[in-house]
């Protein structure tokens, strides 16, 4: 059973930085779709960004965050990271990373139903 823990929220001011981590404790990073996602009070669950672990295709990226943030790997440490650059009050949210099924499709990576495991998130805060 795969295990995904978050970490690297806080709170920032606008326009500054952070980078979250999603770590598989239990389970391969390879050949997956992994995907960020993040949900305000009051708001539903939205889709940030998303790719392939196995490097078929580009990373997906909300309108929202595009040319913020950046999603990347690093299979050595079967982290997946976020990289939020830019930070507005908006992007206040708790946010969670997702995994799908090994060999699992991607082909809409800011669509849930690509994954099959979730963390239990990490909260940012963005100040004005």
């Amino acid at each position: 059973q795969v295990q995904l823990i978050e970490s690297g929220g806080g709170s920032v001011q606008a326009g500054g930085s952070l980078r979250l981590s999603c770590v598989f404790s239990r389970g391969t990073i390879s050949r997956r779709c992994m995907g960020w996602f993040r949900q305000a009070p009051g708001k539903e669950r939205e889709g940030v960004t998303a790719f392939h672990t196995g490097g078929g295709g580009s990373s997906v990226y909300a309108d929202s965050v595009k040319g913020r943030f950046t999603i990347s790997q690093d299979n050595a440490k079967s982290t997946v990271y976020l990289q939020m650059n830019s930070l507005k009050p908006e992007d206040t949210a708790m946010y969670f990373c997702a995994a799908g099924l090994v060999s699992g499709p991607c082909h809409n990576g800011l669509a849930e139903y690509h994954y099959n495991y979730w963390g239990q998130g990490t909260q940012v805060t963005v100040s004005s």
